[in-house]
């Protein structure tokens, strides 16, 4: 039996993709990047883009995640605009 962990490689691919190392946050399921908050939610199958500010945070939108964590990752960028 094989078992797999989407959120394992999370932490590398928002380096990968953002080009900062993100402060981790809940476990490894939430990065913070700057001021935005990258949380996986539903069993891994959704990435939530979350603007904080201090204590305040304002959720954008969601990114479904499919196959690669990487590709939502690169969706959720072009969707911030970054």
């Amino acid at each position: 039996m094989r078992f797999e962990d989407p959120a394992a490689e999370f932490v590398p691919a928002v380096e990968r993709v953002f080009g900062a190392q993100p402060r981790v946050l809940d476990g490894s399921r939430a990065v913070l990047v700057g001021d935005m908050k990258l949380q996986l939610e539903a069993g891994e199958r959704e990435l939530w883009l979350i603007e904080t500010h201090g204590v305040l945070e304002h959720r954008l939108g969601m990114v479904e995640v499919r196959e690669d964590i990487e590709e939502a990752l690169l969706e959720a960028k072009e969707r911030l605009g970054a």
